[in-house]
């Protein structure tokens, strides 16, 4: 119970960074929604995409395997977190160099001519997340989880507030809609024809903030260059980075595929370039359940490597799953069947016409989640090729998927692409783990609280109520009775377990 309270404490802190955070940092999407046409938010949607290529080409699975052989018996920590944040820093500096060199022909390539500057800005802004990761994984190693949060979270609140800062205030005094007289002084800081460029620049500026702010892991760092004695590590590492790559394709490139073979007007009066726009938007309702795993993760990664040694490490890691797929599926229950609520943060009505996309984005989200709760074997076991193996095997699916169901389904064809994708990841990586590291996972009770929330969120539509007020206690009862379930099944469950 202790070891289950201390993940559960960690999981808050790394939450109130994440969930939190990035709770506020969403209220920025009815801003963007509301200053930048359906076109224009689609770049950011199409870039970002890339980017979350690129930030794990940078870390290259370097944070897993510091974790890794940061628990080994013996191993040095100060010593081997100097080797690994030197590797870090330099990979970075010369993959950023390389990219601000050739930013005019990929502005060229991503059809953005002229619009090199978002291109360096993004290059910076991911040398600075590689060369934090470190810092930051050296605070998940030693519980400092409150650290970490404050951390994240001042970063978050100079985004939002930057953002705030250039695309509402400098906008509307610059466009005289009020407080004219402080025009002269925005005039000079504000560029009116940069546009969503002060997305790129706000975020660059915040993450940059994260050298002083984690100046104290910084100035302990040493330069040490060795990478004979780094081979092991990369070696493990290697297949963490095509497994991450494979796992960004599975996340992200739905977003880029959508602008290829989408149909053009598929929508009636939309343009493919609009749509992206409004699936990046929509995209964002089931931001939620991904930041519940991010936080999970942050906790979760250093927690099952210390426990790996223990004699009950499997039932641990099975108690952790049950009760990690609860919590989610009361998100996917909570959000879905809220939607006429979630809906506002989008802005423009234009946005809201993929609403249905979102219970399915939200379950294949949390697949993702249980994915990364089954790949603890080979993490464990030094079999890290089989995670590679099998994140490959999930980007096939995504793409087959995608390409075989947008031109059918459009934004749906996208969504169930994630789902099959994560879906079939899980039932692999169970499938193969259970013969190397068995872990006794209740798949029934797993499978029958998701089925309950599924059939939850079909009554929450079953039954259409036209007052506003019945209707949000309507859906809080069905939330309410998901809690009582699971109070009923667990509560004499949980009793057994402490009488043993």
């Amino acid at each position: 119970m202790s070891i289950a309270k201390k993940l559960l404490g960690q999981t808050a802190a790394y939450g109130l960074s994440s969930i939190v955070g990035r709770a506020l940092n969403y209220l920025l999407v009815p801003l963007y929604t509301g200053v930048f046409e359906r076109e224009e938010y689609g770049v950011v949607t199409k870039l970002y995409a890339i980017v979350a290529f690129l930030n794990i080409v940078y870390t290259f699975g370097m944070e897993t395997a510091f974790f890794r052989f940061a628990n080994k018996p013996g191993v040095d920590r100060r010593e081997l977190y100097h080797k690994v944040q030197t590797l870090i820093l330099v990979s970075s500096l010369l993959l950023t160099a390389a990219i601000t060199l050739n930013a005019s022909p990929i502005a060229a390539a991503l059809d953005y001519p002229g619009r090199e500057k978002y291109i360096i800005w993004l290059a910076i802004t991911m040398a600075v997340d590689a060369i934090s990761a470190i810092p930051f994984a050296r605070l998940r190693l030693e519980n400092q989880a409150v650290r970490f949060a404050i951390i994240r979270l001042t970063n978050i609140f100079l985004v939002i507030g930057g953002n705030l800062f250039f695309l509402l205030f400098c906008r509307q005094v610059y466009e005289g809609k009020y407080l004219t007289e402080l025009r002269p002084m925005v005039e000079p800081i504000y560029d009116p024809d940069l546009g969503i460029g002060y997305i790129f620049l706000v975020n660059m500026v915040a993450n940059l903030l994260f050298i002083p702010l984690l100046w104290r892991e910084f100035s302990d760092f040493r330069f040490r260059l060795s990478i004979g004695e780094m081979k092991p590590m990369v070696v493990y590492a290697f297949p963490i980075l095509i497994m991450g790559l494979a796992g960004a394709t599975n996340e992200m490139l739905s977003r880029i595929m959508l602008d290829y073979w989408l149909p053009e007007g598929f929508y009636p009066g939309v343009t493919t370039e609009q749509a992206v726009g409004v699936f990046g938007a929509t995209y964002k309702l089931a931001i939620m359940m991904s930041l519940m795993i991010q936080a999970f993760r942050y906790s979760a990664e250093p927690f099952f490597f210390s426990q790996s040694q223990e004699k009950n490490s499997p039932a641990t890691f099975a108690v952790v799953m049950k009760w990690f797929v609860i919590v989610c599926a009361l998100a996917y229950l909570g959000i879905s069947a809220n939607l006429d609520i979630f809906q506002y943060f989008l802005g423009q009505e234009e946005y809201r016409t993929g609403l249905e996309i979102v219970p399915v984005l939200l379950l294949a989200y949390l697949f993702n989640g249980v994915y990364y709760n089954l790949t603890v074997w080979f993490k464990l076991t030094d079999k890290t090729r089989y995670g590679t193996y099998i994140t490959i095997f999930g980007a096939i699916v995504t793409v087959v998927a995608n390409f075989l169901l947008i031109p059918v389904l459009g934004y749906m064809g996208s969504a169930i692409a994630a789902f099959l994708c994560y879906f079939s990841m899980s039932v692999v990586c169970y499938a193969i783990g259970q013969k190397y590291f068995p872990v006794p996972y209740p798949v029934k009770a797993i499978f029958g609280y998701l089925l309950l929330a599924s059939g939850l969120i079909w009554l929450a539509y079953a039954f259409s109520l036209e007052n506003f007020w019945l209707r949000q206690a309507y859906h809080i009862g069905l939330c309410v009775l998901f809690l009582i379930v699971v109070w009923v099944v667990e509560k004499p469950m949980q009793g057994r377990q402490i009488s043993r």
